[in-house]
């Protein structure tokens, strides 16, 4: 965590702070954080400090931007991948992916999940089948393991889940 000092009536930052800050992006960025990770900073003029998450490469929920990004996490991935095929004006797409968000997340990074749009990626809609949404399809080293239509409640996402992990 830095702590950026302000110095005289300007509120001018500490003239070494940037290089600092240059040095630690760069350094968390050859770790594998992505550019996108965020850190805390405290404000001495302010009792709070202004904090953001912080992210890293691996995470277990994401958004599928392309066919080569879906490729690369869901069809490459390590970790068995719930596949969320959703749509923005999906009433019951926006009850279940919380849900599902939260079975995953009770599995501790053993199971990842990627959010497909379907309006956006018509072309993996089509590939996998999903002839209505919310559909999620459960996918092992490349292959479809299982999958299901509609809204399912906690404990039937929890089986789910267990099961495609193999518990």
């Amino acid at each position: 965590m830095f702590i950026w000092r302000k110095e005289g009536l300007g509120g001018e930052k500490e003239p070494h702070s940037q290089t600092v800050w240059a040095a630690f992006e760069s350094k968390h960025v050859q770790e594998g954080y992505s550019a996108k990770t965020r850190v805390s900073f405290l404000s001495p003029s302010r009792t709070l400090p202004h904090t953001l998450p912080l992210t890293s490469r691996r995470e277990v929920s994401f958004n599928v931007q392309d066919n080569e990004d879906f490729t690369e996490r869901v069809i490459n991935s390590e970790l068995p991948v719930l596949v969320d095929f959703h749509a923005q004006w999906c009433g019951p797409c926006k009850i279940l992916g919380p849900r599902l968000e939260k079975a995953i997340a009770k599995q501790k990074g053993r199971v990842a999940m990627a959010k497909v749009d379907i309006d956006d990626h018509t072309d993996l809609a089509i590939e996998y089948g999903v002839s209505a949404v919310p559909t999620v399809i459960a996918m092992r080293g490349g292959d479809v393991v299982d999958h299901f239509v509609g809204i399912k409640d906690d404990d039937e996402l929890d089986s789910f889940v267990s099961k495609v992990i193999g518990q």
